[in-house]
């Protein structure tokens, strides 16, 4: 079980390293280790877990966040009066999004990233995804909002992306051009 000491933290080499691709059909260890990172989230958003074990709660946990250089990823998305989104990936990719972008208003946060980097963060209000499902399955997914964002932020991890690096360095807080805000309040 994950309890968030796994985590590595911004300074680690391997956050800036690109993950190598999950050879199709998953080893049952691959699956494992995506079943947990998917628990991880779940549990870090239970209050207990998250204060017995020091840690953020979370949303979404790439596997390079875990010190495995491989394409998974983990989201979990609690949304009022629905089921939760809850999605284990292997080798998600972007296959198309919009043109219109979108940023959260309070910024973006990062279970690798203990220092605090104000500014909006500019995504794609909506993406295609495909990826391959725990069982190996492959699936097509079509996000909008926090799901979104939340897709981009942990396929960047994938690719050695940390989300301060999109901020705009000279106006942290400028406006983005065709964006409409998202506010998670």
């Amino acid at each position: 079980m994950l309890t968030g000491k796994e985590i590595l933290t911004d300074g680690h080499p391997n956050l800036r390293k690109r993950a190598a691709a999950v050879t199709m059909p998953p080893s049952e260890e691959d699956k494992g280790t995506l079943a947990e990172m998917l628990e991880f989230l779940i549990n870090s958003q239970n209050p207990e877990f998250a204060e017995m074990h020091g840690i953020r709660p979370g949303i979404g946990l790439a596997a390079p966040q875990i010190n495995i250089l491989k394409r998974m990823i983990a989201v979990y998305i609690e949304v009022p009066e629905s089921e939760p989104i809850s999605l284990a990936l292997f080798n998600p990719r972007i296959i198309s999004h919009s043109v219109e972008k979108t940023y959260i208003t309070s910024g973006e946060g990062c279970l690798s990233v203990e220092q605090n980097y104000p500014g909006f963060v500019p995504r794609y209000a909506k993406v295609r995804v495909k990826a391959n499902t725990i069982n190996g399955e492959e699936i097509e997914i079509h996000a909008k909002g926090l799901l979104a964002i939340c897709l981009q932020h942990e396929i960047d991890h994938l690719n050695g992306i940390l989300y301060y690096d999109h901020i705009n360095k000279e106006n942290p807080f400028g406006e983005i051009e065709f964006a409409i805000p998202y506010d998670r309040t």
